[in-house]
């Protein structure tokens, strides 16, 4: 889709991925929260497998580990998994009208939030229920204004 890929507007959207994950949220309102890292990871694998993939990805969980003060490796993982996933059927996805890429974000976030629960909940979490999956519904509702706009800042400066 995109030929020519701007690396300063990954780093920025990774930057500003990782400050919204961290960011300050009005307390009833923070399980709703959008997962902004896995959307970042999620477009750039997507829009350029080529150059972003499971690596990167884990890297960027990582240091989402490290400013969520998670036990480290369960972002990493989770969102090496989004990035492998979005690698294996990127092609097809690109063919996807938007709903049904809001479907896949749906669905792949959807898995990411359900390892990292899985994995919390190994290591002595409390939390019960599916409210975890709220993050990923939220992702989904943000990807087609998320992705247009990466688009139209990565065209004009790619």
């Amino acid at each position: 889709m995109l030929s020519v890929i701007s690396y300063p507007v990954f780093v920025l959207s990774a930057i500003f991925a990782l400050v919204f994950s961290i960011s300050l949220f009005p307390v009833g309102w923070f399980e709703f929260r959008p997962e902004w890292l896995g959307l970042v990871v999620f477009y750039w694998t997507f829009r350029a497998p080529a150059q972003f993939g499971v690596l990167l990805a884990w890297c960027l969980g990582l240091l989402l580990d490290v400013l969520e003060a998670t036990p480290l490796g369960v972002n990493a993982m989770a969102m090496a998994l989004i990035a492998f996933l979005v690698l294996t059927i990127h092609q097809r996805l690109r063919m996807y009208p938007m709903p049904q890429q809001c479907l896949m974000v749906f669905l792949l976030l959807g898995i990411n939030q359900m390892l990292v629960h899985f994995l919390k909940q190994l290591l002595g979490g409390e939390d019960a229920g599916f409210g975890y999956l709220w993050p990923a519904l939220t992702s989904a509702l943000v990807w087609p204004v998320f992705s247009i706009v990466l688009d139209n800042i990565n065209r004009k400066l790619g």
